[in-house]
């Protein structure tokens, strides 16, 4: 494997960027179900496949608004933020909601569990979407 591939530090700066718009996303309709659900009495389980999909969810919307901001019709914005990595969504709800479980014992959404929840639900993707913007050129910013 060619050493120089992971040491562009343009690509590590718009993969960031990509994936601090994507934890936005994420975050908002994972925490936001969570907050709501938390004392609903369903299975914590439940509650975080519930709030993984609507983190999927919001960060499609947030992605789809972006796009359309940037001039991109609006059935285009919509194909490419649904076709935007789903591997990287779906790490990101798991390493939030894992750091959720560990550090509460269950689907709580508690303030000071906030920004390390953050903190591992940005580092997990992103050296994938490193990967994927210098493979394939593929980001949506």
């Amino acid at each position: 494997m060619n050493s120089g591939f992971w040491s562009c530090k343009h690509t590590w700066k718009n993969s960031a960027n990509n994936t601090k718009w994507c934890l936005i996303g994420c975050s908002i309709g994972d925490f936001g179900t969570i907050a709501i659900m938390q004392d609903s009495g369903y299975p914590t389980m439940f509650i975080f496949a519930l709030a993984m999909f609507n983190g999927i969810v919001t960060s499609i919307i947030l992605e789809t608004i972006i796009l359309v901001r940037q001039s991109m019709a609006l059935k285009l914005a919509f194909k490419t933020a649904v076709g935007m990595s789903l591997i990287s969504m779906i790490s990101m709800e798991v390493a939030m909601n894992l750091v959720d479980y560990l550090l509460t014992g269950g689907a709580v959404f508690m303030w000071w569990v906030l920004p390390i929840s953050l903190f591992f639900g940005f580092i997990t993707p992103w050296p994938y979407n490193y990967w994927r913007l210098k493979k394939f050129g593929k980001a949506c910013h």
